[in-house]
């Protein structure tokens, strides 16, 4: 049964689409999250296991609230690797085990990549879509993410 809440069917399907991407995004964030948490090592090795532990765990609760607003809108969620490397807009770096303070550059730069995808997301969806509810649940995340990136950029400084 399509959600009847003043949607449009053709608005409904750009917003799972977006979503999708933004899905697959936070997936290979993920990822790289928990590659890094069980890599990391030297000086400052249980400090960064513990916030790498944080960020996943704040990503895997941020994916399956993307999921979910896109089933709440009528959609079939993605859920393969296949599926989610496709579709995102990060970059990711097989076979590489960077130190401690590269870790932090490369989530620093996909956090605030995402950032800026997300900020472009709400203004089409706002604009195009007329999807207030995604508009503030995408808004959400991106001050989520914007916080997430504060603290990296903090580590670097």
């Amino acid at each position: 049964m399509k959600p009847q809440i003043g949607i449009s069917e053709k608005h409904l399907s750009v917003s799972i689409e977006m979503l999708s991407i933004i899905l697959a995004d936070e997936m290979v964030l993920y990822v790289k999250t928990r590659k890094f948490h069980w890599n990391v090592s030297g000086e400052s090795f249980m400090e960064l296991h513990k916030l790498f532990q944080n960020q996943y765990t704040e990503l895997e609760e941020t994916i399956d609230l993307v999921a979910e607003r896109i089933g709440k809108l009528g959609g079939k969620t993605i859920g393969t690797m296949h599926e989610f490397a496709n579709l995102t807009r990060l970059k990711e770096s097989p076979n590489k085990y960077p130190n401690q303070k590269d870790m932090m550059k490369e989530l620093l730069e996909d956090y605030e990549t995402l950032i800026v995808e997300i900020r472009k997301d709400i203004e089409a969806c706002n604009e195009k879509n007329k999807d207030a509810g995604t508009v503030d649940f995408l808004t959400a995340i991106m001050e989520q993410h914007e916080s997430t990136a504060w603290i990296l950029r903090r580590y670097l400084n």
